[in-house]
């Protein structure tokens, strides 16, 4: 086994597109998301970090194989539904990296690179002297018929990183549930985590 953790963005992300997509497709199938998704419709998507400025994806690679990934990009490049509960006064837009989903093979979770995601993408905050970092997170009931038993959050792991769960700071996100034959909107909530400005 040979990991590494490094960061892309522009350009040098086409390569990693399609498999990046094929990745998302398998792991955002497992619960709590459950999403029916395929690969074009992910690459269509992923097209977002090739065109916005300072846009990045965190690759943990198995050698040549990418087995995780993690995606940040200024809010300023996010969606109107990601945007809209981030405002004023609170908030500066300007001052938001939005930290975009994590998919990880199950394989190779328990070793760390769920920090190290986090950590290169607040350490690309840093860069661009952006001094909040956000994120939204799907609520599914506790008694879901799809949820594992045993079953742990990673609330206590974002606690731990400093983000602070916000329940009054809430979106609606649409996707095809795994079974269904048609979009329902998921409740997406907030955590937020907000360094002081340098200097």
């Amino acid at each position: 086994m040979s990991l590494s953790v490094t960061t892309v963005g522009g350009a040098d992300l086409a390569p990693f597109i399609p498999a990046l997509a094929r990745l998302r497709t398998l792991v955002f199938r497992a619960y709590p998301y459950l999403y029916d998704g395929d690969p074009a419709y992910e690459e269509r998507y992923l097209q977002t970090y090739l065109d916005a400025p300072d846009a990045i994806i965190v690759l943990a690679r198995d050698g040549d194989t990418i087995v995780g990934a993690s995606s940040a990009l200024p809010l300023t490049h996010e969606t109107d539904d990601i945007r809209a509960p981030l405002h004023a006064p609170e908030f500066d837009p300007q001052d938001v990296l939005y930290l975009g989903e994590s998919v990880l093979t199950a394989e190779y979770r328990g070793r760390g690179l769920g920090h190290a995601f986090f950590n290169h993408r607040e350490a690309h905050a840093a860069r661009l002297g952006l001094n909040t970092t956000a994120f939204c997170a799907v609520q599914r009931p506790d008694d879901h018929p799809a949820r594992p038993t045993p079953y742990r959050t990673h609330h206590a792991f974002w606690a731990a990183r400093g983000y602070t769960e916000r329940p009054d700071l809430t979106t609606t996100l649409s996707w095809k549930d795994l079974g269904d034959d048609h979009e329902t909107p998921k409740p997406m909530r907030y955590w937020i985590r907000k360094t002081q400005p340098a200097g």
